[in-house]
């Protein structure tokens, strides 16, 4: 397995957060991650690569355990994380956007005499063109549409050279069709990456869910299975929107 996690669990405040008892992902398996707000989603993501301390359990990446790694540790060791909210440097070009996230040797004296060679150019073209950007790579980086902005976000983690990629509700606030696209290059990034994403969208999930959805809520694992196992799971209908909604519920998902 890429990724073994056993019994962990944090809290905030006296309030448990999440208390997962168990969650494994294969190499180059894309996962789906749903739940209501609150179910702990992004807390599970802040624990992988390092950003909340757990109070308890371990993660297994890769073979070695990573609870008590820095960020900068776990992000050496493979994990990259795409947030919600694009974190892009809207002044600078898409390339001078991309070429930053290269990964290189990011000490000051590399820095002083660093020289771009015809391997790194290669290698943000040959990403821009899997994401959808080899079109706009001079343009400034502030002047693209919001999906656009999202797909240049995963050109940053992709850069990375990431075994398992995080990806934080990708699909939110895109038109259907940068939607679709977006979907198509998530299962195009699963046939070399680990990939964990977490979606509200069930017309998304649908889309990319090749295997197994796990449902999330009130920070433990409510059930896993396929799509369809999933979305008529009455406890998962339950869990959104209450019972009254079932219907209704199913025949949008």
């Amino acid at each position: 397995m890429l990724l073994t996690v056993k019994d962990l669990s944090v809290s905030f405040g006296g309030l448990q957060a999440l208390n997962l008892h168990n969650f494994s992902l294969a190499p180059r398996e894309l996962r789906v991650i749903i739940g209501p707000n609150g179910a702990g989603k992004s807390t599970f993501m802040d624990l992988l690569c390092g950003r909340t301390k757990a109070d308890h359990g371990t993660v297994f990446f890769d073979g070695k355990q990573i609870l008590g790694m820095t960020e900068i540790q776990i992000a050496e060791m493979g994990i990259g994380r795409k947030f919600q909210k694009p974190s892009i440097f809207p002044s600078l070009s898409v390339y001078d956007n991309m070429l930053l996230a290269t990964k290189m040797k990011k000490s000051v004296l590399a820095s002083l005499f660093f020289k771009m060679d015809s391997a790194i150019d290669d290698k943000i073209r040959h990403t821009a063109v899997r994401v959808g950007l080899h079109g706009v790579l001079d343009k400034c980086a502030g002047e693209l549409s919001h999906g656009q902005k999202q797909w240049l976000e995963i050109a940053i983690v992709v850069l990375q050279d990431p075994k398992l990629m995080l990806i934080d509700e990708p699909a939110a606030g895109m038109s259907d069709r940068e939607t679709e696209k977006t979907g198509e290059l998530l299962l195009e990034l699963s046939t070399q990456h680990g990939v964990i994403v977490i979606e509200h969208d069930m017309h998304f999930v649908k889309q990319i869910a090749q295997k197994t959805v796990t449902v999330l809520v009130n920070g433990q694992l409510l059930t896993e299975g396929t799509f369809e196992e999933v979305r008529n799971d009455q406890r998962v209908i339950d869990s959104y929107l209450g019972r009254s909604n079932s219907e209704r519920i199913k025949a949008s998902i």
